[in-house]
């Protein structure tokens, strides 16, 4: 089971297509849109309260160097490093409660129960932190083996239990020299739901998996910490804007991959067949990851420093367009079950359209009025 990192790379690229933090255009939808790809500062498309798409000159706010690092800073500090911050946490929790129910095995009832409710937190925690799209997370391509989602050929199933049986006493320094696909967010997943009780072999796993999992998660956090001024470029706010466009374009690649990726290609909504699988489908917990990411999209997005930005410029209603479509999808969301593949089409599909409102407001609306550009990063034409 043991691979190199070049081997794990390349399996990891075959298997996925496209991964969540390095997208491409979905193969059936292809169609895109030019206004996107090149955002007019005088006029752009936009939606009316109704729906339907219509012209509308859009005027960007002025940001000031000094507000662009005030802000950028904020991101950092308040919105950035907690973010991993609480992934860190998630895991390292989750790592003691091994230890400690692991003593004895097997493990099962309450204490089981309790392994998987902490693996949820874990996995809405670094659900959230997928909104942060660049950095060293995706250049080392940690992102990958913290969550290699989507897993379109179930090799995490397979290589979960080959990897326990070949290694029953499997150590976190072991673990961490395996393929992405035993690894992480997913791999924990299939060990803790998979199974009705957990043995020794299974128990070592979830130890060392644990283990590895908050080491890669806490070096990430660390270079956020001692690099965001370089990261974010707020160190060169004063001459050039790479700092927004970069942090916007990351807020709409989460939203486009969760559109796309963990919504309709899964369900088959566009294209009436299903291709991937939903987050979190081992567990049945879907509902539970998109909104997580929904809510640090809200998060962001509603951010009173942004909507402040954004109110220099008094013809512009995006900030209270966007509080609503978001408000709006989180409501239908807690009406939706636990399980998203058990909803009725009817309100998968209103799921996925409220969605899209969102990314088009994003990529019509806001970035235009940020005056930033969108990068061709997306998932679909919209």
């Amino acid at each position: 089971m043991k691979k190199n990192h070049v081997l794990a790379m390349a399996l990891s690229a075959l298997s996925a297509g496209l991964l969540i933090s390095c997208a491409k255009p979905a193969e059936d939808n292809k169609a895109t849109d030019t206004d996107s790809q090149k955002v007019a500062k005088n006029s752009v498309t936009a939606n009316d309260s109704k729906g339907a798409v219509q012209n509308a000159p859009i005027t960007p706010v002025t940001i000031s160097a000094e507000s662009e690092k005030t802000y950028l800073t904020h991101v950092a500090k308040d919105m950035v490093i907690p973010a991993y911050a609480d992934t860190v946490k998630q895991s390292d929790i989750l790592h003691k409660l091994a230890q400690q129910h692991c003593q004895k095995a097997p493990v099962s009832g309450a204490d089981l129960q309790a392994l998987r409710h902490q693996w949820l937190l874990l996995a809405q925690a670094w659900a959230g932190a997928e909104m942060i799209n660049f950095g060293p997370a995706t250049e080392s391509m940690s992102n990958l083996y913290i969550n290699y989602y989507p897993d379109e050929r179930g090799l995490v199933h397979s290589g979960v239990a080959d990897l326990i049986a070949a290694n029953p006493n499997l150590t976190p320094t072991q673990l961490a020299n395996e393929s992405a696909i035993v690894q992480g967010v997913p791999g924990l997943e299939e060990a803790l739901y998979a199974n009705d009780s957990l043995n020794a072999a299974q128990c070592a796993y979830v130890i060392s998996a644990s283990s590895a999992l908050s080491s890669r998660l806490q070096e990430i956090e660390s270079n956020w910490q001692q690099n965001a001024m370089t990261l974010l470029a707020i160190d060169k706010a004063d001459s050039n804007d790479d700092g927004l466009n970069q942090w916007f374009n990351s807020l709409l690649a989460l939203v486009e991959n969760m559109k796309t990726i963990a919504i309709d290609q899964p369900l088959g909504l566009t294209t009436g067949k299903a291709k991937g699988h939903l987050p979190a489908a081992t567990a049945g917990q879907s509902r539970a990851i998109v909104t997580a990411k929904l809510a640090m999209l809200n998060k962001t997005l509603t951010d009173p420093v942004l909507t402040a930005i954004l109110g220099s410029n008094n013809e512009s209603n995006v900030g209270n367009e966007l509080a609503t479509a978001l408000a709006d999808t989180t409501t239908l969301l807690a009406q939706m079950p636990e399980d998203l593949a058990t909803a009725d089409k009817a309100t998968q599909q209103q799921l996925f359209d409220q969605m899209t409102a969102i990314t088009r407001l994003l990529k019509r609306q806001l970035m235009p009025t940020l005056g930033m550009r969108v990068n061709f990063n997306s998932n679909d034409g919209d």
